[in-house]
Order: structure tokens, then C-alpha cells, then sequence
């Protein structure tokens, strides 16, 4: 008899205690050692914490705020998703970093090991090469950079990927979850060590670059662009599609994103909003003064994820889980362009769950409009 490895839950009831109860009524299972949310922001979180807490008692369960929910049932809104993990096939440690202002290389080689340790002592499988890092931090806490760049270092080759927390549509009230409460600036960093194959991966679609803008002007602390190429920056962005600032909104940021080349890629940097008050433009990612952005067209949204998932499960077999980070910018354009009967076939058969960030993150890497994720295979049954 084949053994469960993870269980994955939905809940879009309203009510807290309601849909806490239908969660953990989901999740019964006595082998489950780890469980992983993701909850949308209409929520009281104080409410859900105390839940939460209370129901699943001694068992280890972290997660954060979202822009959308992601399940093999689609995309979701104002709901709580959750995957449990079975302490059968995985070994998970997590850890807060209650503040990521300051985090440098020795809070991270510090981190890592504590972790490392955590998984090792449930001598489950060796660390190398059975183990991914998951990170979950604050989407608005302009921390994300510097914090991966450090974790990264010292994860000395472990395989990562992440999200930042979302706050629905609302740019605001981002947290993430450990231990029986909610966190603001606070990142939690998860250690996966596992016998199931797996593959952490990311994907974009971006088809190629258009015109190249230099910005001229900005904050770079705040993510505030005022001027690109000496215009001001929502109108610069403006006429390189032809509208007028009063158009700008998500959606069309979603459609026409700007991106950096690096090491001869090309990452998104995606724009959060218009401020009315200077024209300026605050983004999601760092930017700096005499960055070169470039307008990209982009493909197929779902042909590139779809491809991506081919690939993978011909080298690992069928899937037990995709856990998911895929952009609220991605999100968007996949409502505009009604492809959600698309995307619910596509996470039903690839077993997809997880949520929209802020930001995604790739081996130390922040970046936005790009699906970041682990295939994981069925692996070994006992």
C-alpha cells in the first residue's frame, strides 16, 4: 500500500474558525510532522493564529499572507490553502528571523546551520543533495535583496526558491506565519531534506527586449523611480505604450513589464505602482540610478510553465507536488486573458499548490513575474 507523502487542503470559507476546522479536517492524518499555509489577507489573522494554533497543536506549522492562493482546484481568492508533509518522506526544520534589517553572513551561516542540524538529527537522508531551502518574507519590507544574497551564500549549494508575502490587491498588511503568530519585516526560512527526487526550478516568459530606458533618478531605498531617461517616470513609462498615465494600472504593468539583463539574462523588475503626487514609479525589486531597463514583449504565459513541467516529469515521473511561488503580475495577466479554465487543468494535473507573491525568489535571487518552485516526484514507496 502506498504510503501519503504530502496532503494538500482548501478552505474558502469566510468564517475563521470554520475554515481552520475544514483545514485541519483535510490535513487528519498521524504521520503528517509539517504543515505549510498560505492565506489571503481578509482574513483576522489574530483570529486564524489562535486557530491554527490551537488545532494543530505540537505539530509544526508556518506560512504567510498571499496575493491569491494557488491549488490543484486553480487559482483561488480570499481562502487558506495548505500542504502537510509526511515525516515518513521529509525532514523540515523553519526558523523566524523576527527582523531582516541587519541579516548578514554570519546571521545566515548561523541559520543554515541550525537548520542543517534540526533535519540531520531525524536522520532521515544525508543533507547533500536531498535537501531544498523554501523562504517566505515580508513582501513589503524592501529587505528582500540583501537577506537572500546573505542566505544564499551560506547555503553553500542548497538548491532555493521563495516567495514574498502578499496582501491580496492591496499593497499592505503582509506578514508571515510561525509559531502560533503573524509577523511584519520577518522572514521564515524553511530547510526541506527529503527522500523524494525533486527539482527546483523557475520559469519566465518574456519572448525578447524591445527599448532599453536608463533611469535617471530614484530612491533606491524605497524602490521610487522619479525619472527615466530625465522624464519623469510614469510618464516616460506611459509613452512607450502610447497611453496616458491615467491608464497606468496593474494590469497593464502585468502586460508590459521592464526588465534588467544580468550575466546575459534578462529578469523582470516589475512596477508596483503609480504615484499621483510626483509621477514617480515604485517597483517591487531593487533599482538603482543608471540601471538599464528594457521593455520586453512577452509569450505565451502558460506555454512556457506548461513546457517547463514536461520536462521535468519525463526525467522524475509523475509528481507528488509542485509547490508554487507565481507572481500576483502573472495572476493578472492570466485573468485578463481568461485562461483560468487553462491554469485549473494545468495545477490539477501537475498536483500545483502554493500562492501569488510579492516577489519571487531563486537561489538568492529576488525577482518578480516568474514562477519559482519545486517538482517533487513520487519518489520511493515503502
Amino acid at each position: 500500500m502506498t504510503q501519503i507523502k504530502t496532503i494538500t487542503a482548501l478552505s474558502s470559507l469566510s468564517d475563521v474558525q470554520r475554515a481552520s476546522e475544514e483545514i485541519h479536517q483535510q490535513l487528519s492524518n498521524d504521520d503528517l510532522g509539517f504543515i505549510l499555509f498560505y492565506c489571503s489577507s481578509v482574513y483576522s489573522l489574530p483570529a486564524i493564529a489562535l486557530s491554527m494554533q490551537a488545532l494543530f497543536g505540537n505539530t509544526k506549522i508556518v506560512g504567510c499572507t498571499t496575493a491569491g492562493e494557488i491549488s490543484s482546484a486553480g487559482d483561488q481568492e480570499h481562502s487558506i490553502v495548505a500542504i502537510g508533509f509526511s515525516s515518513t518522506y521529509f525532514a523540515i526544520s523553519a526558523e523566524l528571523i523576527k527582523s531582516m534589517s541587519g541579516f548578514d553572513l554570519l546571521d545566515a551561516q548561523q541559520t543554515i546551520n541550525r537548520l542543517s542540524e534540526q533535519c540531520s538529527s531525524k536522520a532521515l537522508t544525508p543533507i547533500k543533495n536531498n535537501t531544498f531551502l523554501l523562504t517566505l518574507l515580508d513582501g513589503l519590507s524592501f529587505e528582500e535583496e540583501h537577506f537572500l544574497a546573505a542566505l544564499n551564500s551560506a547555503a553553500a549549494g542548497i538548491p532555493h526558491f521563495g516567495g514574498s508575502a502578499g496582501g491580496d490587491n492591496n499593497l499592505s498588511n503582509t506578514h508571515v506565519y510561525y509559531d502560533g503568530q503573524f509577523y511584519q519585516q520577518a522572514a521564515v526560512v524553511i530547510m526541506v531534506n527529503t527522500i523524494c527526487p525533486f527539482e527546483v526550478f523557475n520559469c519566465h516568459h518574456i519572448k525578447r527586449a524591445t527599448e532599453k530606458l536608463v533611469v535617471t533618478n530614484v530612491d533606491a531605498t524605497s524602490r521610487t523611480v522619479y525619472e527615466i531617461n530625465a522624464e519623469p517616470a510614469a510618464l516616460e513609462y506611459a509613452r512607450l505604450l502610447n497611453l496616458e498615465v491615467k491608464d497606468l494600472c496593474p494590469t497593464v504593468f502585468s502586460l508590459n513589464p521592464l526588465a534588467v539583463k544580468v550575466g546575459g539574462q534578462y529578469y523582470i523588475r516589475s512596477i508596483q505602482k503609480v504615484n499621483e503626487a510626483d509621477l514617480s514609479l515604485t517597483f517591487y525589486c531593487a533599482v538603482d540610478v543608471g540601471i538599464v531597463l528594457t521593455a520586453v514583449e512577452m509569450d505565451d504565459i502558460l506555454h512556457s510553465l506548461s513546457a517547463k513541467l514536461v520536462d521535468i516529469s519525463e526525467r522524475y515521473g509523475k509528481p507528488e507536488l509542485v509547490l508554487a511561488c507565481d507572481c500576483v503580475l502573472r495572476r493578472l495577466e492570466i485573468e485578463h486573458k481568461n485562461l483560468n479554465t487553462q491554469v485549473q487543468a494545468l495545477n490539477r494535473q501537475y498536483k500545483i499548490a502554493g500562492f501569488n507573491t510579492y516577489g519571487e525568489h531563486i537561489n538568492g535571487i529576488h525577482l518578480n513575474q516568474t514562477f519559482t518552485g519545486v517538482y517533487i516526484a513520487g519518489g520511493p514507496n515503502e
